[in-house]
Formats: C-alpha cells, sequence, structure tokens
C-alpha cells in the first residue's frame, strides 16, 4: 500500500525556516530551488528506429540470409591462411604437381586413435627431414546420432587441421592446405613441413 506525502504543518514549516537562514549552503553558486517545484522536464520526439527485420506478409515463405553456422566453412578458413612458404612451391602443391613424401590414412579411426598415430607421424617425418606429407581423413560419414547437438559431417577432416595448429604440431608446420583431387581432394591435406635444425 502506498503512503500517501506528508506535509509540513505551519509549526514545522517555521522552524525549518529558521534551521536553514542559520546555515551557510555548501554550494552557494546553485540555485537553491524547492524540491517541489522540480523543473518539467520537456517531452523527447521519439527517434525513429530501423525496422531490423523486413517485411513480409503472413504465410510467405521466410528467407535465410546466412546460415546458422557460426564458422566459417574449412575449406574458406585454410584458404584465407597467409602463405608461410614459398609461394612458388605453395602453387605447385596446390595444384597437385609436388608428389608426397609420406602418407598417413586416418580412415576408420576414432579421435582418440587418430591424434596420436598423427603426432607420431608429424614429428617422425620432420625428423627424417621430410618436407611434404599427405594426411588422408576422408570426407567422412553422414550420420546423425540423434542428440541435441549436430555432429559435423567428417568429424577428423576438422579436427586434423586443428590438432595441427597446436602444440606440439605447429612449430613442426609451415603450410597446412587441402589436397589437389589426385591426392584425395577434400579428403585429405597437405602438410608443408620445417626443415629439421
Amino acid at each position: 500500500m502506498r503512503r500517501r506525502p506528508r506535509h509540513l504543518s505551519p509549526e514545522e514549516r517555521a522552524l525549518w525556516d529558521r534551521v536553514a537562514d542559520r546555515t551557510t549552503p555548501l554550494h552557494p553558486e546553485r540555485d537553491m530551488a524547492e524540491p517541489d517545484a522540480a523543473p518539467v522536464p520537456s517531452p523527447k520526439r521519439p527517434t525513429p528506429h530501423p525496422d531490423p527485420l523486413p517485411k513480409f506478409q503472413v504465410g510467405e515463405r521466410a528467407q535465410h540470409r546466412r546460415p546458422h553456422d557460426v564458422m566459417r566453412p574449412l575449406i574458406d578458413r585454410l584458404a584465407a591462411a597467409p602463405v608461410n612458404m614459398d609461394n612458388k612451391s605453395f602453387g605447385k602443391m596446390k595444384r597437385g604437381k609436388l608428389k608426397p613424401e609420406a602418407r598417413i590414412d586416418l580412415h576408420g579411426m576414432t579421435m582418440a586413435e587418430a591424434h596420436p598415430e598423427l603426432v607420431a607421424f608429424i614429428l617422425g617425418s620432420q625428423a627424417m627431414g621430410r618436407r611434404l606429407v599427405l594426411v588422408i581423413t576422408g570426407k567422412g560419414k553422414d550420420r546423425d546420432d540423434g542428440g541435441p547437438i549436430p555432429t559435423r559431417h567428417g568429424v577428423l577432416r576438422h579436427q586434423v587441421p586443428q590438432w595441427l595448429a597446436l602444440p606440439p604440431l605447429a612449430p613442426a608446420i609451415l603450410q597446412v592446405t587441402p589436397a589437389h583431387i589426385r591426392h584425395g581432394g577434400h579428403g585429405a591435406y597437405y602438410v608443408y613441413l620445417r626443415r629439421n635444425r
């Protein structure tokens, strides 16, 4: 329940005025306006906000402008990566003109099995002085386990570039790019290794 405001009686008002006359204001430059006489702010005009949704008719099909996946596709991310090796060799490698010196096939492996195999293969290849190796992941199976979180098409195909970008493999690698179609296309990666020092 809301209380009604209490007003001062004439005796209380006279007492208050005597106390107020004996005090010195902290900020004399400020206007000593009555609290009841507060200025009424002028009403502001509402600024029109741009409509974030396009106009539509009831029953019209929705048009999605962008995909719901927050990450760019893997191929786009690898293509946008800077070239850390010789441009001429990089061009030959992308066209499939360079022959990989070794390869590892991760088909049919789980992530727990594939990760240690990949680490041993990459570090062993660098220790042997190899420069270009091929990592075959396969394109992956289109599967749905019925869970609330969708699983990506080709788990190893998406996971291998992340493993290659993290220690202990990242210091050994100059470049990772999808393989040419003659070496497996989007189901394989060229990994160009740094020289062993």
